[in-house]
């Protein structure tokens, strides 16, 4: 028996998978991962890193993050506490859907999680507070390949739930896109 609702969204291999709770009296069950079921919807490559972050207050953004090629990464975003707007914004050179973004809401609640392809920034803004996600990586974190984009960048007009409560200063120094930026290619 599945343990996971997979729904394909607008961004081409963008998921949204929504976690199978198996409740008794004691609480819930819930599979986070599933290699033979997740590869199924795209997901072929080990789990190199597992990060877990923890937000005290409502309205602060984390991201927009991405690797650069060698380096791209699968996530699979989960929110084990609190809600989140999870956003992601498709990179790919010469995808249909090149800097279009989606957003889900992710929350303990509704136990969805968001599967993003390599070629994809990612970033949230939190809804509550205490919220904690697990993400799941395919590849280990290179400093000197990270990347970002900046949360209020014009050119994307991200439509943020929540004013800004806080934001990182290296995330506030990430640059706009500039008109020549044609894309990540991943090898």
């Amino acid at each position: 028996m599945t343990k996971f609702v997979v729904d394909d969204l607008p961004l081409a291999g963008l998921k949204r998978v929504r976690r199978i709770k198996l409740i008794d009296s004691r609480g819930f069950l819930s599979r986070i991962f599933c290699s033979v079921e997740l590869a199924e919807i795209g997901w072929r490559k080990p789990i190199v890193q597992i990060n877990h972050t923890l937000s005290l207050k409502p309205g602060i953004i984390r991201g927009l993050h991405y690797q650069m090629p060698p380096h791209s990464e699968m996530k699979l975003v989960s929110c084990l506490t609190g809600t989140i707007w999870d956003v992601v914004v498709d990179l790919r050179a010469g995808s249909p859907t090149f800097l279009k973004w989606h957003a889900e809401i992710l929350s303990a609640e509704n136990g969805i999680a968001l599967l993003i392809p390599e070629g994809f920034a990612h970033g949230f803004q939190t809804m509550e507070q205490e919220t904690n996600l697990v993400y799941l990586h395919s590849a280990a974190y290179v400093s000197g390949s990270e990347a970002g984009l900046r949360f209020d960048d014009p050119s994307l007009a991200i439509s943020w739930p929540l004013p800004p409560s806080e934001i990182s200063g290296r995330d506030q120094n990430h640059l706009y896109l500039s008109p020549d930026f044609s894309g990540i290619v991943n090898s």
